[in-house]
């Protein structure tokens, strides 16, 4: 297994951490732990439960980072979902998208009741939304979540996780799916491979994709 984009992410995230709530719980805790320790000598007692507290708290935030960046990447196969968020799914049964004449594969995808369309990349680790899509879906930034970079053919852009509660596309339903709302792409929607991993098989065939997930699901009707 190729760890090395799991570390990238955590450098990432680790950069842009003072973004991110869990700085304050982090500093908070390392400032009790000094005040835990001067006062070792003075109050023993208390000295002790500040350095308790503030090493409970730094393993906390740690555990944190580690199930967001799990999350992130479907290759780690969690027995819980991450606090406080759904258990990611994808079902469905076989759907083809044929190549666009730009030589990508495109598709039209609902997301929480508004119709977009996605672009299927292959090479994005993370689903991500435009501004304007993510504004209309009702998607917000997910308090607490990890600021992250993505890398674009256009350079590094800022991008900030959510949560899409179902999307569907083809015979395709994926629900409780992390995701990044990402002002730097423009108005262009990814379907990234922390969705197309959870398929049962991606393929190409004469010029289509074929999408095939675990489960049937009734197909989403075209838009009129």
């Amino acid at each position: 297994m190729d760890f090395a984009p799991v570390f990238d992410q955590l450098a990432h995230s680790v950069r842009e951490l003072p973004k991110s709530g869990l700085l304050l719980a982090a500093v908070g805790a390392m400032i009790a732990g000094v005040i835990g320790s001067a006062l070792m000598t003075r109050v023993p007692a208390l000295g002790r439960i500040l350095r308790l507290g503030s090493t409970l708290c730094l393993v906390g935030v740690l555990l944190l980072v580690v199930l967001q960046l799990s999350r992130m990447d479907p290759r780690f196969s969690l027995a819980v979902p991450e606090i406080g968020l759904p258990e990611q799914i994808v079902e469905g049964a076989e759907t083809r998208i044929p190549r666009h004449v730009d030589g990508h594969y495109w598709l039209e995808a609902e997301i929480n009741g508004h119709r977009a369309a996605f672009l299927v990349d292959t090479g994005a680790t993370l689903t991500a939304v435009s501004q304007s899509t993510a504004d209309a879906a009702g998607l917000k930034e997910r308090d607490g979540g990890l600021p992250i970079r993505l890398n674009t053919a256009n350079g590094t852009v800022a991008a900030y996780m959510t949560n899409i509660d179902e999307m569907r596309f083809g015979n395709v339903a994926a629900r409780g799916l992390d995701a990044v709302i990402a002002p730097g792409l423009g108005e262009t929607n990814v379907i990234g491979m922390n969705l197309l991993n959870r398929l049962a098989s991606v393929r190409i065939e004469q010029g289509e994709l074929i999408l095939t997930p675990n489960n049937p699901q009734p197909a989403l009707e075209s838009a009129r």
